[in-house]
């Protein structure tokens, strides 16, 4: 806005941000944080958080909203900055939308899971009576900020969990990009997404592989924003995880509870003879080769009915399965019965 950047450099007015920023990232990168404020001569407002599924809360957002109050911010022109995972923008959004009704917010994601997946879309929300995301909206932020560079910092583990939210693209909507991941999972393990020696170009493996994992979110999210229609192909892997990774907290991240329910949605599909046992073999070793977990023994028979019946009540009375109907590309199902699913968990569970 030519407006604001002649206020901003005619030094009229003194620039402000109020930034909540995970404390892990903090350690690793807060001081270049306040460095960047202070060389742009920029008032600030630093809030280092632990923001963990565990302590995804209204409690932390009012915490948040008490220090937002005390910073005192224009709620048009001073847009709060989220700089974190996951569950941190998640938590900033919503805390964002509720002060003054509605507050600009700025997402910066420092994980690989958070740079495909939570810096796109509208969403955001907090934990609830054990329930994941039980409270939220929908209020997407003005911009996000997607550097690779944070994502050196997080430990393997972190990089196979974001991938788990690629693979899921990877297996709705585009076969190349389940090819890509096939040909260079251990290399984006290795590299941690980083580009080396001038290989930031389209055939850069880290590059491609989040610019398509991310353009396929947006061709999903971006027409059904407010989610009004619910069937929905990024609902993959959705089905049964969030009752999972709330049953067995903290011992499953996200991603990986999301690839497990993929695992068992991949035998469901193969059991529907949607695919061939030859593409369920191809996603389960890919699913491997990822080093994403393809089963836990939390993922009873028992928790797969409750999840099946927890869905039924927030998608309209039907199941809105998404399955594979091949390599990179699926369809929604409504007609998977009860003996189809079981048969398909018990042979998931003897592989």
């Amino acid at each position: 806005d030519p407006q604001q950047l002649e206020l901003a450099t005619s030094g009229k007015r003194k620039l402000r941000r109020f930034i909540v920023i995970d404390e892990v990232v903090d350690e690793l990168y807060g001081s270049k944080v306040r460095e960047y404020f202070e060389e742009n001569n920029v008032q600030h407002k630093i809030l280092a958080l632990p923001t963990t599924e565990e302590t995804k809360s209204m409690d932390l957002v009012l915490n948040i909203l008490q220090e937002v109050q005390k910073f005192s911010i224009d709620r048009r022109t001073e847009p709060i900055i989220a700089i974190g995972g996951g569950v941190c923008l998640d938590i900033v959004g919503l805390a964002a939308s509720l002060y003054r009704r509605r507050t600009p917010y700025i997402r910066v994601p420092t994980t690989l899971l958070s740079y495909v997946d939570a810096s796109v879309g509208a969403k955001n929300g907090v934990n609830f009576l054990q329930c994941k995301n039980k409270l939220g909206g929908y209020t997407p932020p003005v911009a996000s900020f997607l550097d690779r560079s944070f994502i050196q910092s997080i430990p393997r583990r972190h990089i196979s969990n974001g991938l788990g939210e690629i693979l899921k693209m990877a297996l709705m909507k585009h076969k190349g990009l389940f090819d890509l991941l096939k040909s260079h999972g251990k290399h984006l393990l290795d590299t941690k997404f980083q580009s080396y020696c001038g290989s930031a170009d389209r055939g850069d493996a880290a590059l491609q592989t989040t610019r398509i994992a991310i353009e396929t979110m947006l061709e999903e999210l971006a027409p059904n924003l407010w989610e009004d229609d619910l069937d929905r192909l990024v609902d993959f892997g959705h089905v049964i995880s969030p009752e999972l990774e709330m049953r067995v907290l903290p011992s499953l991240m996200h991603g990986e509870a999301v690839n497990i329910d993929m695992a068992f949605m991949t035998y469901v599909a193969c059991a529907r003879g949607l695919i061939t046992a030859k593409e369920k073999e191809q996603i389960i070793q890919c699913m491997r080769g990822l080093e994403l977990p393809v089963w836990h023994g939390g993922c009873t028979w028992a928790l797969i009915k409750r999840a099946l019946t927890e869905r039924l009540k927030h998608s309209g009375g039907q199941p809105r399965m998404p399955l594979p109907t091949g390599l990179g590309v699926a369809d929604i199902f409504n007609d998977t019965t009860e003996e189809t699913l079981e048969r398909a968990y018990k042979l998931w569970v003897r592989d």
